[in-house]
């Protein structure tokens, strides 16, 4: 890991604002390696490094990554002011740039990676890496092997292009169908408007996976758990 400044340092890890930690530095409150330090300017390796304010020790996280079953009612957002937002549900974390990867609508359930890693999101969001992504859903209608066909060569929703082949597997088809959707492209409301082109809206949507990272089943809506260095891994080798 690159050097990194103590000063900021201390404010990635929320301990207080760049201006706030510098006056604890230079009030000989804060300790590296069991000495004191009072330069804000000072450079270390924080893997290397052993760093206390106020005889507290303060660890550093370059990255966090949470997975958080998002629950209907909030929005996939840092800040918004009518709804909460997904970060108001991660109350356990050191850093302050977290961030929503992609977005889940406000009425829509399920998987929702929050993290600092750009670099990352980048790659789960762009659309030549084809990252799947795995929905239930409830229907208002009785869902046919016809739209499974359509859904698998791609629908016309009022852009350019058609959609990308999604796989539709039939759960259940009666007067209110279950069903799974996979697709590996995000456009706005995409599953909502494949259903609305064959007249059947979609009643209730729940993300199961993105890529590797399958939901875990233990979290109920509003709950989370940091990812484990597996599932890390294997996003960040395969999506």
């Amino acid at each position: 890991m690159s050097l990194i400044r103590l000063d900021k340092y201390l404010a990635d890890m929320q301990v207080g604002t760049r201006s706030e930690v510098k006056k604890m530095i230079r009030a000989g409150k804060v300790q590296v390696n069991g000495h004191s330090c009072q330069n804000p300017d000072e450079k270390f390796d924080p893997d290397q490094t052993e760093v206390l304010v106020d005889h507290v020790k303060v660890g550093y996280a370059a990255y966090e990554y949470f997975m958080l079953n998002k629950p209907k009612g909030c929005v996939s957002a840092t800040e918004d002011h009518r709804y909460p937002t997904v970060l108001d549900y991660i109350t356990d974390h050191k850093r302050k740039d977290l961030f929503p990867v992609g977005r889940l609508d406000l009425d829509t359930e399920g998987l929702l990676l929050i993290t600092n890693d750009g670099e990352l999101a980048h790659d789960l969001l762009s659309p030549s890496k084809h990252i799947p992504k795995t929905y239930e859903a409830m229907i208002d209608g009785i869902v046919t092997e016809d739209d499974v066909a359509l859904f698998a060569q791609g629908m016309d929703i009022g852009e350019k292009k058609l959609t990308k082949p999604a796989k539709l597997v039939i759960l259940k088809s009666n007067v209110i169908s279950h069903v799974q959707i996979t697709i590996c492209e995000g456009k706005f409301h995409q599953i909502k408007r494949m259903f609305d082109v064959v007249h059947k809206p979609v009643l209730e949507l729940k993300r199961l996976s993105m890529g590797s990272l399958t939901l875990d089943e233990s979290l109920s809506p509003g709950e989370y758990r940091a990812l484990t260095k597996e599932e890390i891994s294997y996003l960040r080798q395969r999506g």
